[in-house]
């Protein structure tokens, strides 16, 4: 099978010329197939602040009323989205900007009411597989915002991390799939003030050790819970580190192991 790269950067990258700039130089050099998952959700936040709406989070997760998922389809599907794809398009990567809307890539259904109402957010439902071979295919590398539909005209705010995992889980039947996780820092670190403490390969009991004596917390979370959920349902490869790496043939960062 042929390879594909899926990488997820996230808004602090984004908002950072200088990592920005990095990210495009290294993601262009990736070799063969590749597709990138984007967030924004400072952006969205300081966005939001102008328009006078209200930010509202639920242990990290934004709660997304129909004024705010006005600003993160305006954020994410439009200012950010085409930003990434016109400097993708300056190193000679030719990118494409979509949401799940788009040639129905992403369907999702609105996340049900339990203990809290998110509002407009979707859970995935099903990735349209063959529309993405078709695009990979011609030589066209999906730049993919958080955003999904549900096919009955409604948008829903969708969290980039799960995006990433679900699509590397759905193309692996028809490629040999690397997920990255791009953020600002090398790996996934045993002292959160070392950079030089990477942990290089990281199992999943031995996550759940540092995860119960406090090591890895908050952000850091929701992108390995997705990471494991992706190499346990076919993913080749998962990997967390910082944007200079990306191009690189010699592995470096943390990679999940089962």
């Amino acid at each position: 099978m042929e390879k594909l790269t899926i990488v997820k950067v996230g808004g602090g990258i984004l908002e950072a010329p200088a990592q920005f700039d990095a990210l495009v130089h290294h993601f262009a050099q990736i070799n063969g197939h590749k597709i990138l998952v984007h967030g924004g959700g400072k952006v969205a936040t300081q966005t939001a602040k102008r328009l006078g709406v209200e930010t509202q989070m639920v242990d990290g997760r934004r709660l997304t009323s129909t004024e705010m998922l006005e600003v993160v389809v305006m954020v994410y599907g439009g200012l950010i989205n085409k930003k990434v794809v016109a400097k993708l398009q300056a190193k000679q990567c030719n990118a494409a900007g979509f949401t799940g809307a788009d040639a129905n890539i992403i369907l999702a259904e609105k996340r049900p009411v339990k203990t809290i109402d998110y509002g407009w957010v979707g859970d995935v439902k099903e990735i349209n597989a063959k529309v993405l071979k078709g695009l990979l295919s011609q030589d066209i590398v999906p730049v993919i915002a958080p955003l999904t539909h549900d096919r009955q005209g409604n948008l829903y705010n969708t969290n980039a991390d799960t995006m990433a995992s679900v699509l590397a889980t759905a193309l692996s039947s028809l490629y040999q799939v690397r997920l990255w996780y791009c953020f600002e820092k090398p790996g996934v670190l045993a002292n959160a003030q070392d950079d030089n403490s990477v942990i290089e390969h990281l199992s999943m009991q031995l996550y759940q050790a540092y995860q119960q004596s406090g090591v890895i917390t908050d952000g850091m979370l929701p992108k390995l819970d997705n990471g494991f959920a992706a190499l346990r349902q076919g993913a080749q490869e998962v990997i967390i580190g910082t944007t200079t790496a990306l191009g690189a043939d010699a592995f470096t960062g943390t990679r999940l192991v089962l």
